[in-house]
């Protein structure tokens, strides 16, 4: 399985302890926040304020805590001035991920991400030196069961989505990034369960890991992911499962 899908099914395996909710919350908070400093505090004409509003929903945020993250953004409440910032990186072998944060402290946060990739086998590329390797995408999930293929490949495609792939116990869907929350609501609206939809860097191709490479990859791909800046890590590997079972 490929590194976006397979490190998102390994979070969910783990869900018990990334759902930390302060933690969670935080991460959700900035996404809205961001969104709406970037394209207005009004969902219906800012997809990706929708498509964050939609995910702090499914974990039960608070309606006071989004409405005062879009109000962050768009400068009616005094806030932290957050900025977007985006990593590249190398980790155990070979392996390449992007590294999206949200942060009002830009020094702060690369001398982090820095530290988290120097105690685990990884190190800090340059501009562009992975971000080729990768296509900015939209995706989501629908579990497999009780799901036939050939109807949700249909519905996907007439939505305007550019792929369905299954992976295990779930298909992925993917999109152009500004088709995402179309997709989304084209899939719902016949009773599909979207779950995990937003904006990804999905890899053109894939490195293997094994063994000792393996077990190191998924530390480092956790340890960057509980900094409190970081929104989001996307990497290019595939795994056994096996390997993916002992970590």
């Amino acid at each position: 399985m490929a590194g976006h899908s397979k490190w998102k099914t390994i979070k969910r395996a783990k869900a018990a302890t990334d759902k930390k909710r302060g933690s969670l919350f935080t991460r959700l908070i900035r996404e809205i926040t961001m969104a709406a400093k970037l394209g207005g505090g009004d969902p219906g004409g800012n997809p990706r304020l929708r498509t964050a509003i939609d995910n702090a929903k499914a974990v039960s945020m608070p309606k006071d805590n989004i409405e005062r993250g879009i109000k962050k953004g768009t400068g009616e409440l005094e806030g932290a001035e957050y900025t977007e910032v985006l990593y590249e990186a190398y980790g155990p072998g070979g392996v390449a991920i992007m590294i999206a944060a949200v942060t009002d402290n830009p020094t702060r946060t690369v001398a982090d991400v820095r530290h988290k990739l120097s105690r685990n086998h990884g190190n800090m590329g340059t501009s562009n030196s992975v971000a080729f390797m990768f296509d900015r995408k939209g995706q989501m999930s629908v579990s497999a069961e009780g799901v036939n293929e050939d109807v949700l490949i249909e519905a996907a495609l007439e939505a305007g989505a550019d792929d369905v792939v299954r992976e295990d116990d779930q298909f992925t869907i993917t999109t152009e990034p500004a088709a995402l929350h179309a997709v989304k609501e084209g899939l719902e609206s016949k009773k599909y369960k979207v779950e995990d939809a937003e904006l990804a860097w999905v890899p053109k191709n894939t490195v293997k890991v094994e063994g000792e490479n393996a077990a190191n990859l998924l530390k480092l791909l956790e340890a960057l992911e509980e900094l409190d800046d970081v929104q989001k890590v996307d990497a290019n590997f595939e795994m056994d499962e096996s390997a993916m079972a002992e970590d």
